[in-house]
């Protein structure tokens, strides 16, 4: 049976282009655990894969919910696993491609089984987002679940939203639903590749992969969003660059200003999930300052790794 690999890291170290080469080597496919990329119309500022790299090799779980659609980790995981059990039924080599930390640890670890939320409570919880703003809504957490609100950061829309929807619709913090089932199904076993890069070049990544989304569209797509309707609540539109580039849409600000603001924001993203993944276990971590050289060294790793193919088609050991 072929293995699962993770590839992780902060964003703009280069998961997607190191997937893609290594899912054509190693007869692979590829299931997405970026949690933004999930939703319909989300696609040039959140780095999807375009029709032709799809051509070139099959992705999972891109484009499975609508903007107002909500997915939890633990609902993005169990849908992962459902593909990756289908994918080494047929002898395919599953690579795990994302960076939101959460729903790779309720892949790999498992997550604990929430309450059911209630879709009035969720529905007025946006709408106070956009009446009141987040503030607001971070100092009801810091009374409803002290424990969350100190896990989270004061930006982290979603994950406020989140728990403030258990604790509301269930009368409990997040940390009691956690403490009755630490774990859900048993732990997927894994070979964790971890890309880093020199902060310096990270931040240059950044500034080039937001201005080369700006030109692929980016505004264009945003446009095309608020016109259809959807609620500017929606987590999706709390994403890094879509809330700056909806403020520049709306004349709040320049595209610069925005183009500006989303680097600094992301900048600041890649910072928190490196130290995320950097706590996670059993990561074998690869400088990716060198796609070319990232390649063969990732390559030859994982066929040591028994990722690869002997001659007559069994998985090398």
């Amino acid at each position: 049976m072929r293995p699962v690999v993770v590839l992780l890291g902060a964003t703009a170290t280069g998961k997607s282009a190191l997937a893609l080469r290594l899912a054509e080597a190693l007869d692979g496919e590829i299931v997405n655990a970026d949690a933004l990329q999930v939703y319909r119309g989300f696609d040039v500022g959140t780095g999807k894969a375009t029709a032709a790299e799809r051509e070139r090799v099959a992705h999972h779980l891109l484009d499975i919910a609508g903007p107002d659609q909500s997915l939890s980790a633990g609902e993005l995981a169990r849908r992962a696993r459902t593909v990756i059990a289908e994918l080494r039924a047929r002898d395919r080599l599953p690579i795990v491609v994302g960076g939101s930390g959460l729903y790779l640890r309720a892949l790999l670890a498992g997550i604990s089984a929430m309450p059911p939320v209630d879709t009035r409570v969720r529905d007025w919880l946006r709408k106070e987002r956009v009446r009141a703003g987040l503030p607001a809504l971070r100092r009801w957490l810091r009374v409803l679940d002290a424990e969350a609100a100190a896990r989270t950061t004061e930006g982290d829309t979603q994950r406020t939203l989140r728990a403030l929807e258990v604790a509301l619709s269930s009368g409990r913090p997040q940390g009691w639903w956690i403490a009755r089932q630490p774990f859900a199904d048993g732990a997927l076993a894994a070979i964790r590749v971890g890309l880093t890069v020199p902060r310096g070049v990270l931040y240059d990544r950044i500034a080039d992969r937001v201005s080369a989304m700006v030109a692929a569209g980016w505004v264009g797509e945003v446009e095309g969003l608020l016109n259809a309707g959807w609620d500017l609540g929606l987590p999706a539109f709390q994403a890094i660059g879509y809330r700056q580039l909806v403020q520049h849409v709306r004349g709040g600000m320049t595209l610069d200003q925005a183009v500006e603001e989303t680097v600094r924001a992301t900048r600041r993203f890649a910072k928190r999930q490196s130290t995320w993944f950097r706590r996670e276990p059993d990561v074998a971590w690869f400088q990716a300052d060198d796609p070319a050289a990232t390649f063969y060294r990732v390559l030859d790793f994982l066929k040591n790794r028994g990722a690869g193919r002997s001659p007559d088609g069994e998985t090398c050991d």
